[in-house]
């Protein structure tokens, strides 16, 4: 395996951590640029909403660029959105900063997963893709825990200063440890989004959207729900998300055994189903601390057992059109987030953080139906006809 790929799972850890990094302090930005919390939230939103529609594009816009080029350009820029969102005196500044770091960081997170099949040898390709997918799913679910702990410790600006460090030292990886990579013809938007149009293809993407988004409504603002269901000090907080993040990470590697003993579509099914479970489980096992943490065990575990199995289903279902369903699950994946932040904040605003697991278990519900259409749907309907 080139080296080069576990670099390339750095820099995508360092990048993704932007995406969810300050879920955990949204109570401090909301109170130190005077914002609702809602309105703090929507940062998550725009950022992720940006994020899976700018991936695609701006990989065909930058086709021609080489590579290595192509990488250092965006961490510059990258650079600068975390600059930005360090001195921001308001919550407009902080806005474009997230703006800025959402599409440089959408450009960077797809170089990553494309340069990583091209470096390596044929075989390796898959397992280099898996290798920098880690990286990239690890900083989803670590990235909100590290900027718990030091927006608690030190200021919610503090998580920005860590990644404009990292992301200096990943800026001077890159030119002395990569290679020059020769851009490769990449795929029309056209031909990308035509693929939707087979409703199994179409509806195994919409069980990743609606997972992630009924996920996110309540893990984006379990900080408020924790503190406001019981009472958790900021310590405790630090420790909810800590047992969490390592529960997720867990349950990537369950979820990848399970796809290859039992098959991604029962994966799938049973991962959805017992997620829905959890989510309607939650709000009732607020009682007891040590009651809550056994139920956030199981849902750090469920949330991320479902990603292996998907795109193995995807890539199975579709396997000359592989490239293409990775990148649209991404984009589906981050559309969720950015879905379940909104809905989450809505919530929030309307009615009451203890609402929010209730409503992301309607949507985790939606994703269960979505399987079933997906997996099952034309076996349904043709028996539908000949009965």
């Amino acid at each position: 395996m080139n080296k080069q790929v576990y670099f390339l799972t750095i820099v995508a850890f360092v990048v993704g951590m932007v995406e969810l990094i300050i879920g955990g302090i949204l109570d401090l930005i909301a109170a130190d640029l005077d914002v609702s919390l809602g309105k703090a939230g929507f940062l998550i939103t725009i950022f992720s909403l940006i994020f899976a529609i700018g991936s695609p594009i701006l990989l065909i816009l930058t086709a021609a660029i080489e590579r290595k080029r192509l990488m250092l350009l965006s961490l510059a820029v990258f650079l600068v959105g975390n600059i930005i969102t360090v001195f921001s005196p308001v919550y407009a500044v902080v806005f474009i900063g997230r703006i800025i770091l959402a599409l440089s960081g959408a450009l960077l997170i797809i170089l990553c997963l494309t340069i990583a099949p091209s470096i390596v040898h044929p075989k390796y390709r898959g397992r280099a893709i898996g290798i920098v997918s880690m990286g990239v799913s690890a900083s989803i679910v670590l990235g909100l825990p590290i900027g718990l702990f030091l927006g608690n410790a030190f200021g919610w600006r503090a998580p920005f200063v860590l990644i404009t460090f990292l992301t200096i030292l990943s800026t001077v990886g890159v030119f002395i440890l990569m290679d020059r990579v020769e851009p490769r013809p990449s795929h029309p938007l056209k031909m990308q989004l035509a693929t939707l149009k087979n409703r199994k293809v179409f509806f195994g993407q919409m069980i990743t959207f609606l997972f992630l988004a009924g996920h996110t409504t309540l893990y984006a603002y379990l900080t408020p729900f924790a503190k406001m269901t019981m009472d958790a000090s900021g310590t405790w907080v630090s420790i909810i998300y800590m047992i969490f993040g390592i529960a997720a990470v867990c349950g990537g590697g369950v979820g990848g055994y399970l796809s290859d003993t039992i098959g991604p579509k029962r994966t799938i099914m049973l991962s959805t189903i017992l997620f829905t479970v959890v989510m309607v489980t939650i709000p009732n096992m607020t009682f007891s601390l040590p009651a809550f943490l056994i139920i956030l065990t199981i849902w750090g575990m469920l949330s991320w057992t479902i990603a292996p199995a998907t795109q193995s289903y995807l890539i199975g279902m579709s396997p000359e059109t592989s490239d293409i369903q990775q990148s649209l699950n991404n984009s589906a994946l981050h559309l969720g987030i950015a879905f379940g932040s909104f809905i989450g904040g809505l919530v929030i605003e309307q009615a009451s953080v203890e609402q929010n697991a209730t409503v992301g278990s309607l949507l985790v519900m939606l994703a269960v139906g979505s399987a079933v259409i997906s997996m099952y749907g034309k076996e349904k309907t043709a028996y539908q006809k000949r009965g």
